[in-house]
């Protein structure tokens, strides 16, 4: 099951206070906007989004189709087709992708803990 990049979504209060922390342990944003309350941060090959309202709590995110520099990948599992083997396996979904679209798309799921994971297409 290929899942693309990998990145930790925070929910956080206050992008520029989060942004600032999170430049003391050497990350430094690379994409986003902070004035429409998003941010990406990297560090490395390690990837973080500072969502401020965005998203309910913190939240695992893979990107089928990018690679962790948000680079497109030819050889990537399409959202639906990863929908489809999970709901195969029995995972129950808070929100799915439709199957019947292509391009981009999303499905939300929660881990047994209740984290939620995010597999969020952009292409």
């Amino acid at each position: 099951m290929k899942l693309g990049a990998f990145s930790l979504s925070l929910n956080v209060s206050d992008i520029e206070r989060s942004k600032q922390f999170y430049a003391k342990l050497g990350f430094e944003p690379f994409a986003g906007e902070q004035e429409q309350g998003w941010l990406m941060l990297r560090n490395g090959e390690t990837v973080i989004g500072l969502f401020g309202g965005f998203i309910q709590a913190n939240t695992l995110t893979f990107n089928p189709g990018w690679d962790q520099n948000a680079r497109d990948l030819d050889d990537y599992d399409d959202v639906r087709a990863l929908q489809k083997r999970l709901k195969a396996q029995g995972v129950t979904f808070v929100s799915e992708a439709d199957e019947t679209t292509t391009g981009p798309a999303s499905f939300v799921i929660m881990d047994p803990d209740g984290n939620p994971i995010l597999v969020d297409q952009h292409r």
